[in-house]
């Protein structure tokens, strides 16, 4: 399908009325972004689009990319799967459109995909939990900048509390009962058990939940010692809060989306680990302030909750940079197989795509708890590297 036909008639309508023609769709890198804006996973969706958006408005007003201006169809899928595959489809249909951003929940992941693969649209996936089809041997199509991925992240947690205890810790896992937090539990669980680890509990909790406390009860009486969590965060930080309304004092690990670093400091507890694959703002770093400085007034969300989106268009400027125009879906395709990305610290390195591997090559955590003395969060576990096999 060629180029909608309103875009033509709108420019041909101001050319006759003497006014400037604006930007053709054929003059600009064209991508497609279905986001969570206001449905159940907005607080993740909504950040990272606005963070898109912030950073390619940027972008363009400082020359473009090789001189083109990136431009962005942004929808609201609210992590509904019908909505995610019409965008998908939408999209699809448009040949000005090279690319699919996805930032939300995995039930729009299917719909989305089924699209790219019948139309050869490479999609990345930003803001949500990474899907398995990004991983070594990945699809030729997928491609995932998120910080989260569950069956590493678990083995990770499993393996500081390891390190941490001595070889000591008693635990308690806690899932939420969507499929892919169940999985990285259990992968967790197996983990753990290799290296001689006592797992006492695994609780399952349903979102959403209105009462915390029995699950909280059952994880306090088996006596474990440190909980590791995985999954949404509001999920992960009532388990918390139930269980120290119980009294329970141990170290819980949870998975640090990025509204977890506001969290940390509301609740000032320095038995509330983090294990993140993004850095705080807390650290400073130039790049931090960078985006705190961009962002400002320019969205309604904490500037704190920018890191998702920002990595994703560091991904997207890094492959356009290397498409040569006019672009097209099989170029950027290409250009997103063999890609070093920087994001000049807000991961432990930078991100390596392959031909096989959508994912990163490497991946890097840091454990992070809150420092009274010094009233912010702090790193108690530095950069710790994980092989992307």
């Amino acid at each position: 399908m060629n180029a909608p036909i309103h875009r033509l008639l709108a420019g041909a309508a101001l050319l006759a009325l003497g006014a400037p023609a604006p930007v053709a769709a054929a003059d600009a890198f064209m991508i497609g972004i279905t986001a969570d804006i206001t449905g159940p996973n907005g607080i993740d969706g909504g950040p990272t689009a606005d963070a898109l958006r912030i950073y390619f408005d940027r972008v363009n007003a400082q020359g473009g990319i090789n001189g083109k201006p990136v431009k962005l169809d942004v929808r609201d899928n609210q992590s509904q799967g019908a909505r995610a595959g019409a965008d998908a489809k939408s999209y699809t249909s448009d040949d000005d459109i090279v690319l699919i951003v996805n930032a939300s929940l995995s039930p729009t992941y299917e719909p989305i995909m089924t699209e790219s693969r019948r139309a050869g649209m490479p999609v990345l996936f930003a803001g949500g939990v990474c899907p398995k089809e990004v991983f070594p041997p990945a699809d030729p199509l997928m491609f995932c900048t998120s910080a989260f991925a569950a069956e590493k992240d678990t083995e990770f947690a499993v393996t500081y509390a390891h390190e941490a205890s001595g070889g000591k810790a008693v635990l308690g896992m806690v899932s939420t009962a969507i499929p892919i937090s169940r999985a990285g539990l259990e992968h967790g669980i197996q983990v753990a058990e290799k290296k001689g680890l006592k797992v006492v509990a695994h609780e399952t909790i349903p979102p959403p939940t209105p009462n915390y406390a029995p699950f909280a009860t059952k994880l306090k009486d088996s006596m474990m010692d440190w909980g590791v969590t995985w999954g949404p965060w509001s999920v992960q930080v009532r388990i918390f809060e139930a269980m120290r309304q119980l009294g329970w004092n141990g170290r819980f690990l949870l998975y640090g989306h990025s509204v977890s670093e506001d969290e940390v400091a509301r609740l000032k507890d320095p038995g509330l680990l983090l294990f993140r694959t993004s850095s705080m703002f807390a650290d400073g770093l130039p790049v931090h302030k960078d985006v705190m400085a961009a962002a400002e007034g320019k969205t309604k969300y904490p500037t704190t909750y920018m890191s998702e989106g920002w990595v994703a268009a560091q991904a997207i400027e890094a492959a356009l940079k290397k498409v040569a125009w006019p672009p097209s879906r099989a170029k950027v395709t290409e250009a997103m197989n063999d890609i070093i990305i920087d994001t000049k610290g807000l991961r432990g390195q930078p991100i390596v795509w392959t031909k096989t591997n959508h994912f990163r090559t490497e991946s890097s955590y840091r454990v992070y708890a809150w420092n009274a003395a010094e009233n912010k969060p702090k790193v108690v576990k530095d950069w710790a590297k994980v092989e992307i096999k």
